[in-house]
Formats: structure tokens, sequence, C-alpha cells
């Protein structure tokens, strides 16, 4: 029979070793303790590096899919980040770890016992440089353009510009200094808006820094056939470099001779903070997971090797990862989506009006009145338009109400990271929540188990093991103790070793820290682990969802009392896992008497019952086992600390013997349920999606409110072959509740129109998914118009948190998650609901601002100019005004309307379908236009044409006027200097008409659909005295421009006659009464034609 272990090395396409885990451990008879500077350097370089980590694992992911497929040979269809194929590509198919020593050295012309040359050096640090990272480029040109000339910029500047020109050299031989100052206040507003977007850049995006500090400064190295040490920059590929414990590897290198007890520390990179074993040949054929190459950034954190340098630099994996990280998908937020579809609006309109003007000056009033207008103040006419059009103060405000808003949600802690995404939260209509940390509170305990098929309470586990051999079960439950106490990572706390059990403080995750507290319940495990010698494990991960450690007893009575015939050159392994994926391996089960008996399928059916009925009470369920392997079964050359050995165990892991079950819970939150329940009224979907066993899973959910229905489908449920047209959309208005339970395995079978089925469901439930799985459900939710927030604390939730539009991660979990999200929840789960009503009420408060600002800052300025061109009446505001209004006396009240409280009905309205609820939409133009607009633009002139008519200028002798109005002999027996006087003064009244009844107007959009009396501004829940602090400031504005002589001289204002200051507030009143109206008309008849037009 041949050796199924030949000692040659490893075929890579071999089947097995894509099986093969990932973290490896071996440890000797004495383990030797790491080095704790490393792990304190790390916490400190975590923040930094962990926007790494997210590319590093979605890669990996993406690759594993992709490029690892053998005899694949183009690039991948699919990658995290659509612009980085080529990159993706580029490490799915590096082949450095796959080939032969002598190949690697041949390829780098470099020599294993020699290393390279002096002359070798030179070269290669001339043609690539020093080995150090590039920073990621600024890009400050694209930024400051973007700054001065995004937005409205571009509009303000053209205007600007014309203005310059209409001063000089259009204005020659006597320029008007009004043309003058129009352009540099234009350039003011352009400058205020480039600061406030540089100040929002600056912080709120972060730049990523530090990589070169994660670089050793010096590394040993073999040239000119010596041993020397250099300096980490002057690191060449081809290099030979010598690795020890402690070290912090310097470049991509990889390893040709490695020591039995080589670790490495890749936390930096993977996230995961498990140390693996360095190994001479592949065990991945993807690169990022093979353990023959020790990656730039990454510790030795113990034993020795010796490798080749094979990237430097920007070519290491850290450089490639870095660049990705650093890169800006320059995907826009639906805030900024909505943003960019007003501008567009606003420039569409305000050029289209423009050239409407120019083109009537140009074919008509200049060849009619050709004295009427120049062509100085036909343009300064079209920049009239241009400023009426573009509300100028809308920028400032849209960032300061970003910053108001994450301010507000960090006093409820919930750090929002970037200012953007907090109203995209507030479009969420499905969120994906991870169980263990987030759902529940991530703090478990053993409350049964199971051995011989009888079920106990973890108190009559510890009364068995305390009856001295009295009880019957006695041989199996010390069979289960030793299995929980010698196949876990948890350990306790030095500083906290004297306390009760309960009461210490373990390191280790929340499943391994239940099982050791139950072990030591029944027997000290520090005595237990004395007597056994831990030879090699296999860490717990998400996709082989179990953990193997194999020992061998110190002493013959410890071992004759496991089994007779046993000695101390013998093995035991134990493994603890996921019933359902250890019981195929399992072959035997454990009787009372601590004798074996064949698993067949009646003690498989009476073990599966068990399991579901615990699963079904909301129990995570492990199965332990073990299996004895005798020394002599071993081949010869197979020994400890080599692959092989690996490999060979990892391969006896099966024809195990099941010793019991032990079930652990973990208690939902308190305020899981009442937030569950608060988003499903807010019309948000909640779906769970987890790791965990179906029946555990949809008992917690059932638990919690995410599933109601009795009868919950399960993939038999779903059509594979219905038509995808016929399938019935969700209806977020009238939800059909349905209740769906799929699996990890039930999503690998899913066709296009099962997804689209599944997306359809109310409550839905994913269990037993690995982290793939977590992103192709958000990715598949994402192509059916659904706005996704993923909830996540822990490294693997990484990709499908920066997959979302909404990445939530919890505080408390990986750094990881924390980079990778967007938002963070500092203390508790239920401030999910505060910062859904935030991201809502910044939307709400947006279009309440720009309903404030339409009707004076555009609609009331633009009929000025309409009315000028085409009526030849004298413009009723200045360009100059209309620039005051938009940027200083609108400023104010519409940043006291951000500080505006949610109303009492935001939580219970469904999310806004960004496709269909715009920020600005015809409900909102016609409240800003027809309505409000039309009220302060008429009352407005009637002011204006009041007083012309009380100087002695009737109405009817300035209609069509046109040039007698301006002309140099004056008009109607009054000189050009009094027409002049005059028309100053009436321009300042319809400048303090649009201030005055805009108070009104920012009352009045205060609420949808309360009054003011039910929404009181000055007292009582819904207050808000900043806006009476903005009337006031605007008051101010409007004193000062109207009554300090510059600038009447300057700029043609004027003080106003007493009465016209008191006028505006009946026309206000009015405009606050109309609106009263109109809301009570909406409460009253919710069907009403008015009801369907409200904004």
């Amino acid at each position: 029979m041949s050796d199924p272990y030949p000692s040659e090395k490893v075929d890579l396409e071999a089947d097995h070793i894509n099986e093969l885990p990932k973290g490896i451990r071996f440890d000797d008879v004495e383990e030797t303790p790491r080095q704790k500077p490393h792990g304190h350097a790390l916490a400190r370089t975590a923040s930094i590096s962990s926007q790494n980590i997210v590319a590093y694992r979605t890669l990996s992911i993406t690759i594993s899919e992709h490029g690892g497929k053998k005899g694949a040979s183009r690039a991948p269809k699919r990658g995290f980040w659509g612009q980085k194929k080529d990159a993706v590509q580029e490490i799915a198919f590096t082949n450095f770890h796959k080939q032969n020593v002598d190949e690697l050295f041949q390829q780098f012309s470099s020599s294993q016992t020699l290393g390279l040359d002096s002359n070798q050096v030179s070269k290669r640090l001339s043609q690539n440089g020093k080995n150090k990272i590039s920073p990621p480029p600024s890009n400050w040109g694209r930024k400051l353009f973007s700054y001065f000339f995004g937005g409205f910029c571009s509009l303000l500047w053209f205007a600007s510009i014309i203005c310059w020109i209409s001063w000089r050299p259009l204005g020659d031989p006597n320029p008007a200094p009004v043309n003058l100052a129009l352009a540099v206040i234009l350039m003011f507003v352009i400058f205020l808006q480039a600061i406030f977007n540089a100040w929002q850049d600056w912080s709120t995006n972060k730049v990523m820094s530090g990589i070169n500090n994660m670089l050793p400064t010096h590394t040993l190295v073999l040239r000119d056939g010596k041993q020397t040490t250099i300096n980490a920059l002057d690191l060449v590929t081809g290099d030979v470099v010598y690795i020890k414990m402690g070290n912090k590897i310097a470049a991509d290198v990889r390893l040709i001779q490695v020591s039995d007890d080589l670790r490495f520390d890749r936390s930096i990179l993977t996230g995961e903070s498990e140390p693996i074993a360095g190994s001479v040949d592949a065990t991945d054929p993807n690169f990022l997971e093979t353990q023959n190459i020790a990656m730039m950034g990454t510790h030795c954190v113990n034993g020795s090797a010796t490798g080749i340098v094979i990237g430097t630099g920007d070519n290491t994996m850290m450089g490639k990862i870095a660049r990705l990280s650093a890169a800006n998908d320059g995907q826009r937020t639906l805030l900024q989506i909505e943003i960019l579809r007003f501008v567009l609006i606003i420039a569409g309109l305000s050029i289209s009006v423009g050239i409407i003007c120019l083109i009537t000056w140009a074919a008509w009033l200049r060849v009619d009145y050709p004295t009427y207008l120049s062509l100085p103040n036909a343009l300064i006419d079209v920049i009239s338009v241009i400023v009426a059009f573009v509300p100028e103060g809308m920028p400032v405000a849209v960032t300061l109400c970003l910053t108001l808003i994450a301010n507000r949600m960090a006093k409820n802690n919930v750090l929002c990271k970037v200012l953007t995404t907090v109203e995209t939260l507030g479009s969420v209509n499905v969120i994906c929540c991870d169980k263990t940390g987030t759902i529940t509170c991530n703090k478990m305990f053993a409350t049964n188990a199971s051995v011989a098929n009888q079920q106990l309470t973890a108190k009559e586990c510890v009364n068995i093991m305390n009856s001295n051999g009295q009880s019957p079960l006695f041989s199996t439950v010390r069979q289960l103790h030793l299995a929980a106490t010698l196949c876990t990572n948890a350990t306790f706390d030095s500083s906290t070793i004297e306390y009760p059990v309960a009461q210490r403080k373990i390191n280790g995750d929340a499943t391994d820290s239940a099982v050791l507290v139950f072990a030591e319940s029944m027997e000290e495990t520090s005595k237990i682990k004395s007597q056994f010698e831990k030879v090699f494990e296999i860490p717990f991960n998400s996709k082989n969802k179990w953990m193997l450690t194999l020992s061998r007893p110190k002493s013959e009575k410890i071992a004759e009392s496991l089994e007779v015939g046993l000695t101390t050159d013998d093995y035991i392994i134990y493994t603890k896992g996921a019933p359902d994926v250890l019981f195929s391996r399992c072959s035997s089960v454990m009787l009372p008497d601590g004798s074996v008996d064949v698993f067949s399928d009646a003690k498989q059916k009476q073990i599966i019952d068990l399991q579901t009925q615990w699963a079904k009470d909301g129990k995570r369920v492990l199965a332990l086992t073990r299996k004895i392997i005798k020394q002599e079964d071993i081949p010869k050359h197979i020994v400890p600390g080599t692959n092989l050995f690996g490999k060979y165990v990892n391969d006896e892991n099966k024809n195990l013997t099941i010793i019991g079950l032990l079930a652990i819970v973990d208690p939902p939150r308190d305020e899981t349920a009442h937030t569950i329940s608060v988003c499903r009224k807010a019309g948000v979907r909640f779906f769970m999606v987890t790791g965990d066993f179906p029946a555990t899973a949809a008992a917690i959910a059932k638990q919690v409110g995410i599933f109601t229905c009795e009868n919950v489908d399960t993939i038999k449920d779903i059509n594979p072959s219905k038509n995808i047209k016929t399938v019935t959309q969700y209806n977020k208005e009238e939800p059909d509740i349905r209740s769906l339970l799929l699996t990890g395995s039930d999503i690998l079978t899913l066709n296009d129109t099962m997804w689209e089925q599944v997306c359809q469901y109310e409550e839905i439930v994913f269990s037993r998914t690995s982290p793939e799985q977590k992103l192709f459900i958000v990715k598949e939710l994402q192509k059916r118009d659904n706005i996704v927030a993923m909830t996540g604390d822990g490294v693997n939730d990484a990709p499908s948190l920066k997959a979302a539009n909404v990445g939530v991660a919890m505080g408390g979990g990986s750094d990881v998650a924390t980079e990778a999200g967007d938002m963070v929840l500092l203390d508790k789960f239920s401030s999910i609901i505060g910062a859904i009503e935030n991201g809502r009420l910044v939307f709400d408060n947006l279009k309440k601002v720009i309903l404030y600002l339409l009707p004076a800052g555009s609609w009331s300025e633009l009929w000025p100019v309409l009315v000028n061109i085409f009526l030849g009446s004298p413009q009723t505001l200045s360009s100059f005004l209309m620039i005051v209004i938009c940027v200083l006396t609108d400023l104010l009240p519409s940043l006291a309307l951000m500080m505006e409280g949610a109303e009492s009905d935001l939580l219970t309205r469904k999310p806004r379908f960004p496709k269909k609820d715009r920020l600005v939409n015809l409900k909102l133009l016609t409240q800003a236009y027809i309505i409000t607009g039309l009220m302060e633009m008429l009352s407005s002139m009637i002011m204006f044409y009041l007083y012309l008519s009380q100087q002695g200028i009737p109405f009817s002798k300035v209609m069509l006027s046109f040039d007698r109005y301006n002309s140099p002999d004056g008009y109607l027996g009054l000189d050009a200097n009094t027409i002049i006087e005059i028309t100053n003064v009436g321009q300042s009244i319809y400048f303090i008409n649009l201030v005055i009844c805009q108070w009104f107007n920012a009352l009045s959009v205060r609420t949808r659909t309360r009054s003011i009396l039910q929404a009181n501004p000055l007292w009582g829940p819904n207050r808000n005295l900043y806006l009476f602090g903005a009337f006031c400031g605007s008051l101010c504005i409007a004193l000062i421009i109207l009554y300090v002589p510059v600038f009447n001289t300057v700029l043609g204002t004027s003080p106003i006659p007493v009465k016209f200051w008191f006028i505006p507030f009946g026309f206000g009143f009015a405009i606050l009464l109309v609106d009263e109206v109109r809301k009570l008309i909406v409460r009253t008849y919710p069907k009403s034609i008015i009801a369907r037009i409200a904004w």
C-alpha cells in the first residue's frame, strides 16, 4: 500500500490542499512566550491599517472566487471595486508562492549561498527605487478645482466675469461702480462657498497615512556572500533576508527555510489575531492566504526563517492594498446626487432664461429702444437672472446642516464618519443585521449538556463531576469536561484569577468563553491543562466552523485513566464545532461508561432531534468529539512541527467519536425588540444575517420580532422557474407579511427569478452564511433598488459593511469593522433609531431650507428682471440687494431651520424612494413659486409701485415706459437724479418687504402639515428660539445695508419711510394664514387635491 503522506513536496493542485485550514499552529513542549510589545504596537496602528484589512479581506474573497480556479486565465468578472479589476487579476495570478526555490533564485539572478552582489543591488535600486510605499496622491489640483468651480460656483464665476467686463471695458468711458462692486461681491460668495467646501472635505475625509511607519529600520541580509545589516529602505528584489522572532517584515518575502515553531502575526493585514505558521511550501493557491509568504508590515512572533525578497515598496502586497484603500471610488451618496440634480435644474433654468433675455434685448429692445438698455446694463440684467435663480446660501446651509446633525448624532453616541451618508441612512429601507453582538448581548453561557442521549443542566454536570465516580454518567461527563477544557482558546485573565468564576475577566471570543466557564465550574481547568501537552491546533474559523486540538498525556497514570492501553506517546484529537458539520466526520458515539458504539442512523436522529429542540429555544449547539491516534499508526517520516504532520492530523479529523453536545445561550439585548418594532413602523425591513444554525436563528428572530408569522417559508417555497416579470413586487404601503428562512447552502442555489421572489419578503433570516455570502446578499438587495444598511462588529463583516449603502459598525467591535462602516453605534443597538431619525431629519430640513430660500431668493428676484426687460419698468430690486438676500439675510434663518427637531410622524412615514421622492420636485416648486413666491413677489411689487405713485409716478406711467423713465432729461417733471433716488428707495422697500415676509415664511415651513399652534416655536417640545435670533440678525444686516452711507453711495441703497417698515408685517401674516389654511385642509381632507399636491 502506498504511503499517503510522502516526504516530497506536496502537489499544489491536489484537492486536499484547498481544504487545508488556514490558521494552523504547532506548540512545543514548553511553549515559547510571545513578545508582548508586538501586541501593543499593533493596538496603536490598528486604526491606521484597518482600511487595508478591509481591502485585503475583500480581495481575498474575490481572488478565491475567481482567481483561484484551476485553469483560470481571464480577469475576474466581478470585483469589489469595479475599476480595480486589473489589480485583482494581478494578485490572483501571482505565482511566486507556487514556484520552487531554484526557479525563484534563477528568476531574480540571485544565489542562495552568496545573495546579490553590490552591482546588482545598485542597479535594482536605480531601477525600482527605495523600498518604501509611495504616499497616496493628494489630488490638490482637482480638489481646489472642485472647491472653486463645483456646484453653483461655475455659474457665479461666469456672472462675476460678466460684471467685470460690464465695468470695463464695456462700461468705458463712464464705468458704473456698482458693476465692479457686483463682481467683487460675487467673487466673495465664491470664496465663501469654497472655504466651506474645503472645510467639509477636511473634516469628513480621512487620508491614509503612516504606512511607511510600519516598516522596520534595519534588516539582516546576505550580500556578496556575507551577512550584513542594512537599512530596510535599501532592500531590493532577490535579496536573501534572515528573519527571527521579533522582526517586522520589511518586504514581501518567499520563505525558503523555516523553523518548526515559526509564527507570523498577519493581523495588520488580515485582522486575524491568531498567529499562523510559516511554511516552505504553498498551503493555498491564493497568494493572500498561503503560508510560505511573509508579507511587508507583518511580524515574526516566534521562530526563525530565511527567505528571498519578491517585492519591495509599492510592489508589495501592503503597497497594493494601500493603493486600493486610498483610492476614491467616486461614488456619490444619495444626498450628493440630489444636490447635483438640483444644481443642474437651477443651472438649466438660469441659463435658459438668461439667453431668452439676451436675445430679447438684441432682437427687440436694442432696435426699438436703443437708449433703454446699454450692452453693459443688458449683461447685468442677464447676471441678475443668474443671481435670481441661484440660491447662493444653500451650499453653506447644506454643509452646516450636515455638521449640526452629525454633532447631534454624536451626542446620542452615534459617530458619523462621512457627513453625506447621514441622509442616506434616512433613506434606508432594508437593514441586514448580524445576530451575535448586535441583536444579542454577545455574553454567552452554557445552559445544558447532553451525553449518552441524556439531557443535563450545567448544574447537574457539576454534581456528576463531584460524585467521585458514583454517577453512571461520570466517565462520559469527564470526557466532556476534558474536551471543553483542552479544545478552547479562551483563558482567564491573571488579574482576576482569584475571583469567583462568574466574575473573572476572560480573554477570548464569546463562545470559547462560555465553554471555559462551563469547564471551570466542574473542575479547575489549569490543573487539567498542566497534565497534557498541546502539540497541534487548528483554530476555529467561519469557513470550517470547527476547532481542533491535538494533545497527549504527560503521565502514564493520566493516559491509562483515559483509555486502556493509552501511553504518553499517543495523541488525542479533540474537535469542537457545529454539529451539522462534525456529524459527517463521526463514526461512533460514547456510551455512559465511556465505551463507544456505532453512530447509527437511529442514534444520529436522536442527537439531531435534541439539537433541533435546543436550537428552537434559541440556543447555539456545539458538538464535542475525540479520537485516539496511536504513535505506531503515524508514518515515521511525519513528525510534529512539519507541514506533513499538520496535513496528517487534518486528514485524521474523521471517524470521530461523539462525546456529547453543549447548549449555549446568547440572550437578546433588552432594547432589540423595541428597536426592530420601531424600524418596522418606519417602513424599514429588518433582516437577520448570521452564521448560526437555522433553528437557532429562527428562534431568536421570533423572540425579538423579526419573525411574526406562525408559518415560515423556506427554499422549498421559492419557485425556481417562475417568470421574473410575474413576481409580485413588494408594496411598502400595504406589505404582505411573510417570513422566509434561508441557509448559506440555499443561497448558492438561487437564480435571478428566485432572488426576485426572496427580495419581496417582509421578514427574512439568512442563516449559516459565510462572509462571502453576506457580501452577496447586500449586492442582490441593491440590484433591486433597495437602500441597504448593514450592521456588524466583526472582521468578517467588513466587506459587506463596505459594500452596503450605509455600513453601521457596532462600538466595541473590531477596528476593521469600525473602519469599514460609515457610522459607528458607540453604546447600544437602539441608537440606530436615532440615527435613522436624524437621517430623515436631514432630508426634511433641507427641503424646508430650499422651500424657504426659493420664494425670495429665486422667484421674487427673477420677476424684477423680467418686468424690466419685457414690460419696460425700472428694475424693482437691484442685483446687489438680490445677493444680499441670498447670502446674508436669508442665510441666518435657513441655518436656524436646520435646528428644527423631528416632526411627530417622521418615524411613521415610509422611507423615501430616491428615484421618485426627490429633494426638489414639482410639489415643492409649486409651494415655493406658485403659492408663497407669488404672494411675496406681488406684495413686494405693490410696495414698490405704491411708493412710486406716492412720489408722483403712477403705475400706468411706469409700465412700458422703457427709455422714457431713465431719460437724462427727467420724467414726469422730475429730474433724472430724483428719479434715480426714488427708484433706489423703491428697490430698498422691495428688499425690506422680502426680508420681513421671509420671517413668516420661515415660521410656516417649519412643519409640513401641523399648525404653528401645534408646533409652537417659542415654547414646548418644538420650540426653536434660533429662528428669532436669526430674524434679529437679518434685521441688523438690512439696517446696515440701508442706512450706512457707503452702501447708499456706491451700491444705490437708501433709507425708507417708517410706514414701509410696518406694512410688510400685514403681508407676512397673510402668507402665514394662507399656509395655515392649506395645512388644515391637508389634515382634514387627506385625499383632497390640496393634500395630493402638498409638499
